[in-house]
C-alpha cells in the first residue's frame, strides 16, 4: 500500500532487494530525473536521489528529517514496523534524531570521536595489520579469501577493541552486524536479529557499567553535557549499534572495494607504485566510484520540498539517499564518471554524508584504509585475483556495497 495516492502513470521503480545491479539501477533512475519514485523491499515507497548536487542540498536541508516518529507518515500510521527498515529507522540515536534532539545526542557522542583518540589508534592498527599479513603469508599455495583474512578482521578487531567488546563476544557481534545489513530478510528474521542485537548490546552496556575502561563504550556511558543530560539506556544501545555496525561495515567494504578496483585496473595500481598518485587518492576515488554504503534509508520531508526542476517531494514522504548514484553522476564528474581514475581532478563525493549528519567515524575509516592498503600491496607485490577460485562475490544488499568473498593469490 503506498504512503499516499500517486498518478497511475507515475509507477515507482522497484529496487532489487539484493542489490544485484546497483550502478545499473542508478543509471536507469537517473534517466527519470534528479529524484525518482522507487519501491523498496516490503512495498516501501521513497524518493530516490540520483544527482550529486540534489543529494548534497537535501542532506543539508532543515526541511529533511531522519526522525520517522515525527515526520514519516507511513511509520506514524504503524506501517513497516516488522520489516527490514525497522533496524534502520526504529532506533533512538543521533542517526534518527532531528533538530535539538540530534544536536544533544551528537554533542554527547562526539567526545568518543576526538582527533586525539583517533590518532592514538594508529600504532595499534599497524600492529593488527602486520599480524594479519603474517598469517596470510602462511596460506597454502598463497590462495585465500582477502575479505575473510584481512578486510573483515582488521576493522572488526579495531572496532571491538575501541568499544571494549570482550574477545568471546566478537564473532557474535560480527554475525549480527552482517545480519543487520541484510535487506532480503523476512519479517521473522528481522525480529530475531532485532532481539539478538539488543540482547548483546544491552549486555555490553551492563558490562561497561560494572567494569568501565579506557574505551568508547565507557566514554559514552559516562558522557554528560553542561546541562547534565546523558544518553538513556535505549540511546546507548542504539548508539552502540550504529557506531559499531556502521564503523565496521564501512571500512570492511572500503578496503575490499579498493583492492578489487586496483586489481582490476592494473594501470591505476602502477600509478600508485610509481608515485604518480597517493594512497589517499585511491581511498577517495574508491569512496566515489564504489561507496561502502550505496543507499541509506531513510530521510523524510518535514514539509513539501520543491526542487529546481519543479518536482515536489510531499510532506511526510520518505527519501532514499543514493550515494552510489551521486558518486557516478555525469553532471558532477563528467562523461567518464563510471571510470575508476585515481588521478581524477575532482573526486569529491558524499559517501560519508553531508551536513549535520556527516559521519563522525570518517577519519577513523580513512586512517584504517590508509594503513591497510599500502601494507597489503607492499607485503604482497604480486597480489592478484584468483580466477580459478571464481569471481569475487558482492554481498546481497542494496544498502551495503562490498564483497562477501574476494579470492586472491598472493604471488
Amino acid at each position: 500500500m503506498p504512503d499516499q495516492p500517486y498518478d497511475i502513470l507515475d509507477q515507482p521503480f522497484v529496487i532489487d532487494p539484493a542489490g544485484g545491479d546497483i550502478h545499473g539501477e542508478a543509471d536507469r533512475l537517473r534517466a527519470r530525473g534528479p529524484v525518482a519514485l522507487v519501491e523498496l523491499p516490503g512495498g516501501i515507497r521513497a524518493w530516490a536521489t540520483t544527482q550529486h548536487e540534489v543529494l548534497r542540498q537535501l542532506l543539508a536541508d532543515d526541511r529533511v528529517s531522519k526522525d520517522p516518529n515525527q515526520h514519516w507518515n507511513a511509520w506514524i500510521d504503524g506501517r513497516y514496523r516488522d520489516t527490514w527498515v525497522s533496524l534502520w529507522v526504529g532506533v533512538s540515536n543521533m542517526i534518527t534524531a532531528y533538530g535539538a534532539n540530534h544536536r544533544r545526542l551528537r554533542k554527547l557522542v562526539s567526545p568518543a570521536f576526538t582527533k586525539r583518540r583517533t590518532d592514538a589508534l594508529k600504532p595499534r592498527i599497524e600492529e593488527i595489520s602486520t599480524t594479519l599479513l603474517d598469517r596470510m603469508a602462511e596460506a597454502p599455495d598463497g590462495r585465500l579469501d582477502l575479505r575473510t583474512a584481512y578486510a573483515h578482521p582488521l576493522p572488526m578487531q579495531v572496532m571491538c577493541e575501541l568499544f571494549g567488546v570482550p574477545e568471546e563476544w566478537r564473532a557474535e557481534t560480527a554475525r549480527l552486524i552482517e545480519a543487520n545489513m541484510d535487506t532480503t530478510a523476512t519479517p521473522e528474521q528481522v525480529m530475531t536479529t532485532w532481539a539478538e542485537v539488543h540482547e548483546l548490546l544491552t549486555g555490553l552496556v551492563a558490562l561497561k557499567r560494572e567494569q568501565p575502561g579506557d574505551d568508547m563504550a565507557s566514554v559514552l556511558i559516562g558522557a554528560r553535557d553542561e546541562e547534565g543530560s546523558h544518553l538513556t539506556e535505549q540511546e546507548l544501545v542504539d548508539t552502540f549499534l550504529i557506531v559499531i555496525g556502521a564503523g565496521h561495515e564501512t571500512t570492511v567494504n572500503l578496503i575490499g572495494n579498493a583492492v578489487h578496483a586496483l586489481l582490476t585496473h592494473p594501470d591505476q595500481l602502477e600509478r600508485v607504485r610509481r608515485g604518480e598518485a597517493a594512497w589517499s587518492d585511491v581511498i577517495e576515488e574508491t569512496l566515489r566510484w564504489a561507496p561502502s554504503i550505496a543507499n541509506v534509508p531513510l530521510r523524510f520531508a518535514v514539509e513539501d520540498i520543491k526542487l529546481a526542476d519543479g518536482t515536489v517531494i510531499p510532506q511526510g514522504d520518505a527519501i532514499l539517499a543514493m550515494y552510489a548514484a551521486a558518486g557516478r553522476d555525469p553532471l558532477k564528474h563528467g562523461a567518464n564518471a563510471h571510470a575508476f581514475d585515481i588521478s581524477r581532478a575532482d573526486n569529491e563525493h558524499l559517501s560519508f554524508g553531508h551536513g549535520v549528519h556527516y559521519c563522525m567515524g570518517a577519519p577513523l575509516a580513512r586512517l584504517e584504509a590508509s594503513i591497510a592498503l599500502p601494507a597489503l600491496f607492499e607485503r604482497f607485490p604480486g597480489l592478484r585475483l584468483d580466477e580459478a577460485a571464481g569471481p569475487a562475490r558482492l554481498g546481497e544488499s542494496f544498502i551495503g556495497h562490498g564483497y562477501r568473498s574476494l579470492p586472491v593469490r598472493l604471488a
